[in-house]
């Protein structure tokens, strides 16, 4: 795992491995396909696993001793509807079953309702059962502007170590002013990973020159590549 803002313009594409969460979260997944998935990790090098909780035991145990982080995701991938309890307690069994990461959903309905103390709490909950690091889905898109600010300061509050823009592609295409914004705010060693629709290393790179320290990407394998296709998006 990288912790640093990387300058971007001499990487090659497989270069650019290091700083992808090869992301596999799907309804259908079996115990072949999670294995490939963890072999592919390793592979390519990228920085992590991340995979559903239910198959998180069995990626640990076969990427051990590789330098792969495993990660997983609470409250996802409709966020927002576990309680704290809850979440706290299933924090704590992923990281007992060999989790080292954990991305969560926050509660932004709370967010909305001026629950502000509870919004942090909940996350505080988790990085607290956890031990490990802690990455807050956002969704920015969903925010206005001062419930942005308070969505991050709280974050940070709790204990959060990355911010990211969004859970994925459904609530944002990972753009650079998003993480722009975010980067200009962290603070106390906090990072920042992207997410949404990440599939081209220029893709990629334009986060990663915003301020991302991570990305995470269902399309690692083809990123690196290089067989990602084109991407006329400007950035």
């Amino acid at each position: 795992m990288t912790d640093t803002v990387v300058a971007t313009g001499t990487l090659s594409d497989r270069e650019l491995a290091p700083y992808i969460q090869h992301t596999l979260i799907k309804a259908d997944l079996t115990l072949a396909t999670m294995l490939a998935h963890a072999r592919e990790c390793v592979e390519w090098g990228f920085s992590a696993a991340m995979v559903p909780g239910s198959w998180v035991r069995e990626v640990a145990t076969e990427l051990a001793g590789t330098g792969v982080v495993v990660a997983s995701a609470l409250d996802f991938p409709t966020v927002g509807v576990t309680t704290p309890l809850g979440k706290a307690t299933e924090a704590a069994e992923l990281v007992r079953r060999g989790a080292q990461q954990l991305d969560i959903g926050v509660q932004i309905g709370w967010l909305k309702s001026g629950r502000f103390d509870d919004f942090r709490d909940d996350i505080a909950g988790v990085v607290s059962a956890a031990g490990v690091p802690v990455k807050v889905m956002l969704e920015l898109p969903l925010l206005t502007e001062a419930e942005r600010e308070a969505a991050v300061e709280l974050s940070i509050e709790a204990g959060a170590a990355y911010l990211k823009n969004a859970s994925s592609g459904a609530v944002e295409i990972a753009h650079p002013a998003s993480i722009r914004y975010l980067a200009q705010r962290a603070t106390n060693g906090v990072l920042v990973k992207a997410s949404g629709g990440i599939a081209s290393a220029l893709h990629v790179r334009a986060l990663l020159d915003a301020g991302a320290s991570l990305v995470g990407s269902s399309a690692g394998v083809d990123i690196v590549r290089g067989t990602s296709g084109s991407d006329s998006r400007s950035y």
